[in-house]
Formats: structure tokens, sequence, C-alpha cells
């Protein structure tokens, strides 16, 4: 009989209930140095344990949008990472674990992107520790696509919450104190922007068929990073046009003038191979510079993903001196590497 049902797409799984936790296996078995997995709470932890004397860092999330968070994990960067399942957030007990696991009694600071589930769950674990552990929280919310969402009150964190990890992850490396710390996290989220698009939609593995529809001659803009819808719909255009669709509400929203200098992140949705993110980059290069905005640091490359989902986001950090030094020290996890 024949049926308009979609087709289940293909997926490189054994048991959909067992994708988050042998993906976590994986990562520690192909990296041993670098981290040790907490099977039983779905935690990525730093070899060696924690540090004493140091701040930690602890994030997390739903997981399909590697390598963030578990692939931050190590030196210069995340101390542990909690992985929910897909698109889900974790629970407070896996944070609660990862929070104690990690504390070097110098306190931890929870880097929270901006959705409901993932900010309660979080302060409910920053309860549970409480007296035990001396916990500061910062949330990310980068995105200027929307003001709220599906997920969130407010605007979602996305792309911008890569480099909050790493320039904070940096300054706990150096000594700084949690307070400190903190406060550079809070200024990271302060001065970066970001927006994305998409080509198509993201498949979950529990449902096996796209998150939403769209056609062949359309692109999302203004994604999030779960298939949320974004600010509209466009017909497909080259990628000068599309860059211009992202990096304009950026550069308005972050109030970026002539002479600045940023770090520009264009970052792949998962299903974009690096050829066309270097064109996207090339795109976004050629507008920031019409505008006068020099490029002091740059990343490409898949970092915070929706699955396999076709499409690309920027995110835009206005520099000064002090944020470039700590994004050009030393790094070495899963994902992310320099300097060592």
């Amino acid at each position: 009989m024949a049926t308009n049902a979609p087709s289940r797409v293909k997926k490189l799984i054994n048991d959909v209930a067992n994708v988050v936790p042998e993906s976590l296996a994986g990562l520690g078995r192909a990296h041993p140095d670098l981290v040790k997995i907490d099977s039983a709470n779905l935690v990525v932890l730093r070899a060696g344990g924690p540090r004493p004397g140091k701040v930690s860092l602890v994030s997390g999330g739903g997981s399909g949008h590697e390598p963030l968070h578990g692939g931050f994990v190590g030196l210069g960067m995340l101390d542990a990472a909690c992985a929910g399942h897909v698109f889900t957030s974790p629970v407070p007990d896996q944070m609660e674990a990862a929070t104690r696991a990690v504390d070097g009694g110098a306190g931890v600071l929870h880097i929270v992107k901006n959705y409901t589930g993932d900010v309660l769950n979080f302060q409910l674990a920053a309860e549970l520790v409480a007296g035990d552990v001396e916990v500061a929280t910062v949330v990310t919310n980068d995105d200027v696509a929307v003001q709220d969402s599906l997920y969130t009150a407010g605007r979602r964190g996305v792309g911008g919450t890569v480099l909050v990890e790493k320039i904070a992850g940096a300054h706990a490396e150096a000594g700084g104190s949690l307070a400190a710390v903190a406060a550079t996290a809070v200024k990271v989220n302060a001065n970066v922007r970001s927006m994305g698009m998409a080509l198509t939609s993201c498949v979950v593995p529990a449902a096996g068929t796209p998150t939403f529809d769209l056609p062949d001659d359309e692109i999302e803009i203004g994604i999030g990073i779960h298939g949320e819808p974004g600010r509209r719909r466009e017909k497909i255009a080259p990628v000068d046009d599309i860059a211009r669709m992202l990096v304009d509400p950026i550069v308005s929203d972050l109030g970026l003038e002539r002479g600045e200098r940023v770090l520009a992140f264009v970052n792949g949705m998962g299903g974009t191979p690096l050829i066309e993110l270097y064109v996207a980059f090339n795109s976004v290069a050629k507008l920031l510079d019409q505008r006068g905005i020099e490029i002091g640091r740059s990343l490409v490359g898949n970092y915070i993903t929706s699955l396999e989902m076709a499409g690309f986001s920027v995110s835009l950090l206005r520099l000064d001196d002090s944020l470039a030094e700590l994004w050009d020290a030393p790094v070495h996890t899963p994902a992310l590497r320099w300097g060592v």
C-alpha cells in the first residue's frame, strides 16, 4: 500500500538508546591522554583529575552539538562536560557529579547556554553542592536572531559559548580566581554576537526523519542549534548575500565601528564541507573589510553543530589585548589544540 510517510534517514548507530553513551565511550578511547569518561553519569572529565588551587570549568547540554561540549575538555578549556540525550538537557545529578569531581578547592564556574532546561538544572546542581563547593554561573546568550524561542526566554546561547569556554578556560589555567574567571566569561559573552543559517534540517536519531521541511530552493535564516526556526526563510542565494544577512545584524547589535578588531568565527552546523566554510569566511572577511573592521583572530570549522544540518553560523567577538592574549594561550582538547 502506498504511503506518504517520509523514509527514515540512515544513521551510523547500533541502538538509538545507546547513541550518547557509545559516543562518549568512543571519545574516551580515542583520547585517553586528555579525558576520562564517567559512564554512570555521562560526564566527560579532564584526565588526571582536578589541579589543586585552579578554578574548574563545567559546561554541558544536550548531545548532538559535537564537539561541544565534551570535545572541549582538557588543558586551557573545560574540566568537565555533562552530556544530555540528543537535544535534551543533562539532569542536575549529572551536573552535581561533575562539579564535585572537578573541584580543586578554588571553586567551579558553570558555563550554561541559555536554554530553559540547562539553566534550571545547572541552578539546581549549584544548590546541591552549596556549602561544599563554591560555584559561579555565567549564562551565554549571544544569538541575535530571535529574542525568545521554543527552548528559551531571551536570546539563545550558541557559537559564542565556544569562545567563552576557551577564553575563560585560559584565565583559569593561568591561575585566576573564581571571581576573575567569571568576570572574563561575562566580558566575552557581553562582547560576542552570533547568527546562523541552514540549508537543510537535521535528523534526530530517535525520530529518523528531518525535524522540519525546507524546500530545495529555500534557506532558513537565524536558526537555532536544535533545528528551531529562525527569523525568516529566503530563496537560496550566493554565499556573499547569505553572509550579509548574518553579518549585518551582528555588527549592528554589537555596535561595531570602523577601526575595531574582532575574532571572526565561522562555524559549520555539521553537514557543510570545509571548502564551503572557507568560502563563507571569505565572504564574511570581505564584508568586515568594507566596514573597516579588522579580523584580529579567526576560527573556521565545525565546533558547535546541529547533528548533520547543512549551514553555518557567524560569531564576532570584539577583541582587546587581554582577550586576544587569552585566546592565544595554549589549549589541548580533543577538538581544539594550539600552543602545546
